[in-house]
Formats: C-alpha cells, sequence, structure tokens
C-alpha cells in the first residue's frame, strides 16, 4: 500500500498493479460508495497481466484511508472527486507517463468524473453498473428500501453517531456524515448529482469517450437510472451496453459481481477488455 498525497496535504492509500513489461496503457479504478479498494484486486492484478498500469485506492475516510474515527471528520463527495481523485490520476500519469489512461468507475466512480479539475488528463472512462441514484427510478422493491434509507434510516444515524454506521446496519458500509447527507441531497433530487450540486455545466463540458456496461439484475441501477447519468453526459460520445446475466453464462452478475474473479473470461475478456484496447483510446 501507498500513500497518495493530494492537494490539500492529506493522504489516500492506493495500490499499484504493474505489468511485467512497460505498459500499454493505465486504467485508475473509481469504487463504488463504500466499497473498500481489496474488492478490485483481483480486476486490477488481471489488467496487470494483460499488460496495463492498474491502480486501486480508498476515498478519504473509506478503508486504508479511514481516520480512527469517523466521527467529526470532514470531508464529502466533491472532496472525493477533486482531491483523491485528482490525486490519483496525477499520480497514475507520473508511473506511465505518455500512455492513454482509462477511468473504470464503478457506480459512484462514474457519477463523479465532471468534478475532478484535472479529467483532461482521462482518454476514455468506462462506467460499470453506474447510473443516477435518484430514488423514484429504482425498482419498486429497491425504491422501497430507498425511501426507508433516505427517510428514516440516514437522518436518525447521522443524528445519533455522527457518521453513518452502515456496518453495523449492513447498508452501504460506514461513511463520513457529510458523505452520507451529501449523497442523500444527490438521490432525493431528480437530477441526482447534476440537479443537486447546480452541475449541468460541468456535466455538459465532459467530451471523453463514455462507455457504459450495466446489468439486466442490477438491484440498485434500474435501465432509467442508467439512462439518467449517460443523458447528464450530454456531450460525452458514447457506448452503451445492457447486458443480461446470461450474456456471460452465469445466473447472476447484480449491482457487484462484474468485478468478481469468475467473470475474467467472459466480462473482462469479452466486453472490457475491447474497450481498452490502445488504439481505441489514441
Amino acid at each position: 500500500m501507498e500513500a497518495v498525497v493530494a492537494a490539500d496535504g492529506r493522504s489516500v492509500a492506493a495500490r499499484f498493479f504493474s505489468p511485467r513489461l512497460k505498459p500499454k496503457g493505465a486504467i485508475l479504478i473509481v469504487p463504488a460508495m463504500g466499497v473498500v479498494q481489496t474488492y478490485y484486486g483481483d480486476f486490477a492484478e488481471w489488467l496487470a497481466r494483460e499488460g496495463f498500469l492498474a491502480a486501486t485506492f480508498d476515498y478519504r475516510g473509506i478503508g486504508s484511508s479511514r481516520p480512527r474515527g469517523l466521527r467529526g471528520f470532514r470531508t464529502d463527495i466533491l472532496d472525493w472527486a477533486r482531491l483523491d481523485c485528482a490525486a490519483m490520476i496525477d499520480a497514475l500519469a507520473a508511473r506511465a507517463p505518455g500512455v492513454p489512461i482509462t477511468w473504470v468507475g464503478h457506480s459512484l466512480g462514474a457519477q463523479i468524473l465532471p468534478f475532478v479539475p484535472n479529467r483532461q488528463r482521462i482518454a476514455k472512462a468506462i462506467a460499470v453498473a453506474s447510473g443516477s441514484g435518484y430514488w423514484r427510478e429504482h425498482e419498486p422493491p429497491m425504491r422501497r428500501r430507498a425511501w426507508w434509507l433516505w427517510f428514516v434510516v440516514s437522518p436518525a444515524a447521522l443524528a445519533l453517531c455522527g457518521y453513518f454506521p452502515g456496518r453495523r446496519l449492513r447498508i452501504v458500509g460506514d461513511l463520513p456524515a457529510n458523505v452520507m447527507r451529501q449523497w442523500r441531497r444527490w438521490c432525493l433530487n431528480a437530477e441526482y448529482a447534476m440537479g443537486a450540486e447546480g452541475a449541468r455545466v460541468q456535466y455538459a463540458a465532459v467530451r471523453t469517450p463514455l462507455a457504459s456496461l450495466s446489468f439486466h439484475d442490477d438491484e440498485f441501477m434500474s435501465a432509467r437510472n442508467t439512462e439518467s447519468l449517460l443523458g447528464f453526459y450530454a456531450n460525452a460520445p458514447k457506448a452503451v451496453k445492457r447486458l443480461r446475466p446470461e450474456d456471460a453464462g452465469v445466473e447472476r452478475i447484480g449491482h457487484f459481481g462484474f468485478f468478481r474473479a469468475a467473470f475474467e473470461g467472459s466480462l473482462w475478456r469479452g466486453h472490457l477488455l475491447p474497450e481498452l484496447a490502445p488504439e481505441r483510446l489514441r
């Protein structure tokens, strides 16, 4: 594990997975909400075997970037984008100068690209299992859970604990208070982060080619959620795939399945690797 220092002097924990030879590309794996970087380890190791320099990291307040206590720890999602992600892009570019950088964003990781100040260094973005988090666009079972989370559980837990104790509640994971408050505002807004942050211009300014891989059995992201997020990126060239579990020869993929090693031969090699080929990024 390495410490990557952000512009405000705070460090985030990161790992870099290097290929045996000179990398033909660099991949930044940008986590979903509350997901620690070790979850993406198998995927990053595979990318390195395929000749890419891959990087994983934990947002400040998460995993190995977490302070001793989260009560009173001040950060929000925009800090993750403007500081943590920006620092990781710079660190990756320094380790692999002259090669294209691909942003692989899982869920939240594909939502926050417009807020990253040095996003022009990204040659291509790939959104995996991502969409708007607007709660009314969820499928009915998830909509009921979201209502309970946003209107009952989250306000009560933050008031009692000073952070969101998701690990004990078995919801998302432990999150800093302002992260949860901001995420709640996003999910209650019909235009999600774009609307809640007044960020229509920032989303429209993204012209990085964007590939979306979403899944019919994603319990968190409906087809409507995914369509909404892609619509926010109004001026980005897009390639869109929505896959069924049978496309990978399995019964289930879901919101988190893509990054499991079992999908190396199907989803990774068949659907992601072609998007990472250097000639596609020039």
